[in-house]
């Protein structure tokens, strides 16, 4: 982070412990903590403002749906009583994704937290704007709200330390919701992962690291245990919507079988290799995949680019002359590249497409997964192809 420049945030899971120990402190003692302080998985202790508090006094009232809280609420229903009396205490934390191009960045989190049955020790509840499992495949029971495991152990960790420095018994229920989660939800996989009604609880580490992308991959990885637990036996993994849709035409696949591979060809290969489906298809732009045929497993333009002197190499191979080859490598793009070798009939698409499939059965050796490719231009025509080959035990 220091060699970067970059400010690192803080996940959703670390934002609803921090608003969870923040509540329960005040069920307990009539005061919220502010800033309050919570512990990481890997021992770090940063500190959280609230944005909202709010704690109800005797039976529980009506109120307003917390999605349509204004987030500096700080109201009180009634003046704090001691134990007992206090019904509810709900605490709100906005997340800061540092200078990561998060789509919760700035999401209001807040937990609600209420005495439970004796015994229960923590109860999850997803709140408005948290979402709810609706597929086996995740690491959550269906029925579920989709706060994942270790969020769920760092709030029940935050409980059983107010617990014990203010003589609780740590039996709560703990809602967790976020503002406008519903609508910033339709921005993540969660509706093709079959979690509706909102965002996940993530985390693993409690901090965002700027661009790691650590949770498209993570959403991939998902996207696999979804598929595997449907029973699929075919999935592709596409760069975007176009050839997202190129994949479904040409194979007639269902929505839980589909990847949102974006840049990501690794974390979709190697995935695949620990936890095998019978045959992958990858679909996406000639000039990523091209990418991947040079063995990239990273297509983004920061990280790789297109290898023009390769793809006349190529070219080569397919029969290109030498004034073909060096046209290619002096085009100006990828898809110059195939065009110039499409109306010479030299397949460089398919060569493309070939040498991908190869570079991916590379990573996935030993596995059981047979691979084929699919080249598309930016208006979906496919411009190669490579048939399924299957993988190699060497």
């Amino acid at each position: 982070m220091k060699s970067s420049g970059l400010r690192h945030g803080w996940t959703t899971g670390a934002c609803a412990t921090a608003a969870t120990k923040a509540a329960y402190t005040a069920l307990l003692t009539g005061a919220f903590p502010d800033p309050v302080t919570i512990t990481l998985p890997k021992g770090q202790q940063p500190a959280f403002a609230l944005a909202a508090e709010r704690l109800t006094a005797g039976e529980p009232a009506t109120e307003q749906s917390t999605a349509e809280q204004p987030a500096a609420d700080r109201s009180t229903a009634g003046e704090p009583a001691a134990g007992p009396a206090r019904s509810s205490a709900m605490a709100g934390v906005v997340k800061d994704a540092g200078d990561d191009p998060d789509v919760t960045h700035g999401a209001l989190i807040r937990a609600t937290v209420r005495a439970g049955e004796p015994g229960a020790g923590v109860v999850f509840r997803a709140g408005p704007g948290v979402g709810t499992v609706t597929k086996a495949g995740l690491p959550l029971p269906v029925g579920e709200p989709a706060i994942n495991p270790v969020p769920r152990q760092m709030i029940r960790d935050a409980v059983a330390e107010v617990a014990a420095e203010h003589g609780g018994s740590g039996d709560v229920v703990v809602e967790i919701s976020v503002d406008h989660g519903e609508e910033i939800a339709r921005s993540t996989w969660n509706p093709r992962l079959g979690i509706l009604g909102g965002l996940s609880i993530l985390g693993t580490t409690g901090i965002v690291v700027p661009y790691s992308c650590s949770a498209w991959i993570d959403s991939i990885r998902r996207g696999v245990d979804v598929a595997r637990a449907a029973g699929r036996t075919h999935v592709a993994g596409c760069t975007g919507s176009t050839s997202e849709k190129v994949a479904v035409a040409v194979h007639g696949l269902p929505e839980d079988a589909l990847l949102d591979m974006g840049d990501f060809a690794g974390a979709v290969l190697k995935y695949l290799k620990r936890h095998p489906v019978p045959r992958l298809t990858i679909a996406g732009g000639f000039a990523k995949l091209s990418k991947l045929a040079a063995g990239h497993l990273d297509l983004h333009s920061a990280r790789s680019q297109v290898d023009k002197g390769y793809l006349a190499d190529l070219a080569r191979r397919g029969g290109a002359d030498e004034a073909l080859a060096q046209a290619v490598a002096g085009a100006n793009t990828g898809l110059q590249a195939v065009q110039l070798c499409r109306e010479a009939g030299v397949p460089l698409g398919d060569l493309v497409a070939e040498a991908a499939r190869a570079t991916a059965l590379g990573v996935l050796v030993g596995s059981p997964v047979a691979v084929d490719v699919i080249c598309i231009d930016r208006a979906g025509t496919i411009v190669g192809r490579a048939e399924p080959l299957g993988p190699s035990t060497a």
